[in-house]
Parts: structure tokens; sequence; C-alpha cells
């Protein structure tokens, strides 16, 4: 007789937990495409996130992703993105094969671009999360975000009052 153990209800993952990781070649056109990739992907899952930290991690997504492109892809002609979403959070990270470790750049108004990582940062710290920069193994590295799915802060919508968030469960 063959003894079939069942994981209790508060282990298992809830439906839209997972990871998902997919690659492109590092050229312009990824931007747009990784970015549809992750908004397709929510969707599919149903994952119960709030339309501004949907938009964040959007934004998130074509910061890394661009960054990718204009600074890694000539040592590294492809990159990887990897959705990982938990009961609570979500994580985006990029990783390609270029040993540059970048850092936020400090505000320079002067400049039109290379704040990208600044906005990374600053998305993530006022949504309660994190970002880093982590080495791989192959001397590449991975710029990851983390955001909760809830928004920790009040919330203020088109019409101007600020309401405070509540589960979307």
């Amino acid at each position: 007789m063959e003894s079939r153990t069942s994981v209790p209800a508060a282990v298992r993952p809830l439906p839209y937990e997972g990871v998902w990781r997919f690659t492109a070649p590092a050229v312009d056109v990824s931007v747009p495409r990784a970015r549809h990739t992750v908004r397709d992907l929510l969707r599919r899952r149903r994952v119960p996130v709030r339309d501004g930290v949907v938009r964040s991690v959007l934004l998130i997504v074509s910061e890394l992703v661009t960054n990718a492109v204009r600074h890694a892809a000539v040592l590294s002609p492809e990159f990887a993105v990897e959705i990982a979403v938990g009961a609570e959070w979500i994580r985006v990270s990029v990783e390609d094969g270029h040993p540059y470790r970048p850092t936020a750049l400090e505000t320079d108004h002067a400049r039109t671009g290379g704040r990208g990582l600044l906005l990374v940062r600053e998305l993530t710290r006022e949504a309660g999360g994190g970002c880093g920069v982590e080495h791989t193994a192959g001397g590449g590295k991975i710029v990851w975000a983390v955001l909760p799915l809830m928004c920790p802060v009040a919330v203020e919508p088109p019409g101007g009052s600020v309401t405070s968030p509540r589960p979307v469960r």
C-alpha cells in the first residue's frame, strides 16, 4: 500500500507564485519587448498587484534592460530577465555577462541620461522594497529590484484624494 503525503495548504504556493526567465538579444527592440512580456506575464498569472506597482515594475524592467543593451552588449550580446513572484512581493532581475558593476548615479540636471538606476533605487525605496547588484559566477552581473505587491504608503488616485491602500486579495 502506498502512502501519499499531502502538502498542508499553508505551504502550497499561491496560484500566481513562481519564477519565470527569458533571454533576449541586447538590442534596442528588446526593451519594449521585455516590458510587454513582463506585463503579459503578470496579467496571465493574475498576480494581485496594484496598477501603480505594475507601472513601477514595468519602468524598472525598461531601465534595467536599457542598461544591459546600452552598456553591456559589447561583452554580452544576450541578457536574461527573471521575474519572481511571491505571496507578497515581486522581484525583477536582469542578468548580463559584462563585469562592470553599475552604481546609481547622482542627479546631474545637465545630463539627459544616466539616471536609470537612480530612478530604480527611488522607486523601490518609496514602495518599501530594495534593489542591488550581484556578481555572477561567470563574471557577469545581476541587477535586481524587489517591490511589495501592496504599496505600504498612501496612494493618490487621479481624482486627487488620498486613500489608504487596501488588501488586494
